[in-house]
């Protein structure tokens, strides 16, 4: 499951920001297309059912109300994709459409989420099935199908070697195929338009300090999971991938992974919190959002947690806020001389996207 926090220390003064859309279920990565069009995946708020059981975060309830919806600095948004897969759980946790990619104004891939294994979304029935995959389709249609199955190829290649668990959350286009940033299965994929996969890196677990309700001893580690959220291509052509890290979501946690395919993945940034999401800036810079500033568990239960876009120092373990206080923000793309920032992320009707213009 996703969630996120920051350890940037350095801060610049909170940039001013406009709210460009608003009334979004679940708001996760946003996606401008070539022609300059904005949307954003909205995760949905779930349903009636059927409903299933998770084995750690309880039952989760199934209904078709993800969507995509098309941003307009100068006029309302629209949904242009409706009727999407979306699952619902009792504590507020929500899956379905996560990131969009576009090849033209028209034809895309969409990442739709679980955060399970295959029994957990085969008790979903046959509604469940998109759950965990990759679709295409075109926006002018409201149509989709099959691109890939991210849990299938979890279950039968399993890359970090641990439980099944697929989320397929942060999506790049790669020539025919996509990099699919896999929350659950710890790891980065390629799927071709055959449906075919091939590892791209495997992000290694880590350890942080139990909080203290575990009541284990004072000072004892504990395993944490990497959390891979999202991947970019960078001005060198290398991917950049962002971490939520797993439980215990420590503050200063995660890191950016730097991955040329071939090679082991390397720490790019340090000493960041809860990643959800990364960009690029016209001039070349990196920026991150953190989910949960101080990290997930800060939050007061059933509070969002609050979050930052900070701009990434390469190599560094400080980096610079550009807008914090933010309301679980999520996704970030860049365009019109601005930042545009996905928040209230775990809200439903209250999801936004923010316009941050950049200094």
């Amino acid at each position: 499951m996703l969630m996120v926090g920051t350890t940037s220390l350095a801060s610049a003064q909170p940039q001013p920001f406009e709210v460009v859309a608003e009334g979004l279920d679940n708001p996760r990565h946003l996606t401008f297309t070539a022609t300059g069009d904005l949307y954003v995946a909205e995760a949905g708020r779930g349903g009636s059912g059927p409903c299933a059981e998770h084995p750690e975060l309880g039952k989760f309830c199934f209904g078709f109300s993800g969507a995509v919806t098309k941003v307009r600095d100068d006029g309302d948004e629209v949904r242009v994709l409706t009727g999407l897969p979306s699952i619902l759980g009792e504590g507020g946790d929500a899956l379905g459409p996560s990131d969009i990619a576009f090849t033209g104004g028209q034809k895309f891939v969409l990442s739709i989420g679980l955060g399970g294994n295959e029994e957990f979304r085969a008790d979903f029935g046959d509604d469940g099935a998109q759950l965990g995959t990759l679709v295409s389709g075109k926006i002018k249609r409201n149509e989709w199908s099959l691109f890939a199955d991210v849990l299938a190829n979890e279950a039968a290649a399993n890359p970090d070697g641990t439980d099944i668990d697929s989320n397929p959350t942060g999506i790049v286009r790669q020539g025919e195929g996509y990099l699919v940033a896999d929350a659950g299965g710890n790891a980065v994929v390629r799927a071709s338009h055959k449906g075919t996969f091939t590892t791209i890196a495997v992000l290694p677990p880590g350890s942080a300090l139990a909080p203290p309700f575990l009541g284990l001893p004072p000072g004892t580690e504990i395993p944490t999971d990497a959390v891979p959220t999202s991947v970019v291509r960078g001005p060198d052509g290398a991917y950049y991938i962002s971490q939520l890290t797993g439980f215990p979501f420590e503050k200063g946690d995660a890191n950016i992974w730097r991955v040329v395919p071939g090679q082991d993945p390397t720490v790019y940034a340090s000493g960041l919190t809860n990643l959800t999401d990364l960009a690029f800036a016209p001039d070349g810079s990196l920026y991150a959002v953190e989910i949960a500033t101080d990290g997930l568990l800060a939050a007061p239960p059933g509070t969002p947690p609050i979050g930052s876009l900070v701009k990434v120092t390469p190599g560094a373990s400080v980096h610079e806020t550009i807008a914090g206080e933010l309301t679980a923000p999520y996704g970030v793309a860049f365009g019109n001389g601005a930042a545009y920032v996905t928040t209230c992320a775990v809200c439903v009707d209250d999801g936004e996207v923010i316009r941050v213009p950049l200094a």
